[in-house]
């Protein structure tokens, strides 16, 4: 298991790296001039000139990447050239509400998700299993930037439910995570009933069966577990786009959360807020995604004793 981590430790330490100064030059080179946006069309050239030498945007790349990095292994994340506080400071402010829109989509994914996966599963070929795919296709086929405006119309301005935007107590969380979470469970069920179909054919499931055991029981402390490995893969990959910051959905609701941020220093060409937001969403993925290999571990005792995947 100890080989197993640093392998993935190191991985991750290269991932970030590259991911980092990818971004750094892509930003730059994205059409756009921050000083302008600041400024104003009508400001003159030497006030132009004077605020992108406070800035620092007048030093070469070269030296703004090493800039960068040299702060960045202090710990300081840089001050934002919109708002001009520390960026650290917004992304504190802003990583709560991403987080609790992940887990509540992450639950809400899960609670349809399972169920309607494994009665597919257990009725292959029969109504309810063409009626759970079908919902099933009708969840992916659906964009998020369709969906949130559709059920803020419904249940916002249509029925006065639910807050239209915001984040204002439990009412404002309802749908973005519906948003968030039919999506991802519509691919988590087909999942999962394609892995139990796998399994269920297995001669440990007969063997079950024969002691007496229930469906339910099969299904539970047998099946399952056997069949969690791509199924955690999946929610893995998933949690860690939750947790990076859903943007199309932060910015339908204008939830306070990375996403929305990431969208707002776009706007703004505020490099040093957006570069702090794709490190920390490359960050969610890689160790959202070390943490899943150490699960398969925890599974799958071959995994671990091998030392790879």
């Amino acid at each position: 298991m100890l080989k197993l981590l640093l392998a993935r430790l190191f991985s991750t330490c290269i991932v970030v790296l590259g991911v980092v100064v990818m971004v750094f030059f892509l930003i730059h080179f994205v059409p756009g001039d921050p000083v302008d946006i600041m400024l104003g069309d009508n400001a003159l050239p030497a006030d132009r000139e004077a605020l992108r030498e406070a800035l620092g945007l007048n030093l070469p790349l070269a030296s703004q990447l090493l800039s960068y990095f040299s702060n960045l292994l202090q710990g300081d994340l840089g001050m934002s050239i919109h708002n001009r506080i520390p960026v650290l400071d917004l992304l504190v402010d802003r990583l709560p509400a991403t987080i609790e829109l992940a887990l509540a989509s992450l639950l809400i994914s899960i609670m349809i998700a399972f169920p309607l996966g494994i009665v597919a599963a257990l009725k292959k070929g029969e109504a309810v299993d063409k009626m759970a795919m079908g919902l099933s296709m009708l969840g992916v086929s659906i964009p998020n930037f369709l969906l949130g405006p559709v059920l803020i119309l419904v249940f916002s301005i249509g029925a006065g439910w639910f807050p239209v935007s915001g984040r204002d107590g439990f009412g404002s969380l309802v749908l973005p995570a519906i948003t968030l979470g039919t999506a991802l469970a519509a691919v988590l069920s087909r999942m999962i009933r394609s892995t139990l179909l796998e399994v269920l054919h297995e001669d440990y499931i007969r063997t079950a069966r024969a002691k007496g055991c229930s469906w339910l029981q099969v299904v539970t402390h047998h099946a399952l577990r056997n069949a969690m490995l791509p199924i955690i893969t999946l929610l893995g990959l998933q949690l860690g786009v939750l947790l990076g910051g859903a943007v199309i959905t932060e910015t339908v609701f204008a939830w306070p959360g990375i996403g929305k941020l990431t969208i707002d220093a776009i706007n703004t060409r505020d490099y040093p807020v957006l570069q702090a937001c794709v490190l920390l969403i490359s960050l969610t993925y890689v160790v959202v995604n070390m943490v899943t290999d150490l699960v398969y571990g925890w599974i799958d005792p071959r995994i671990r004793l091998g030392g790879t995947l």
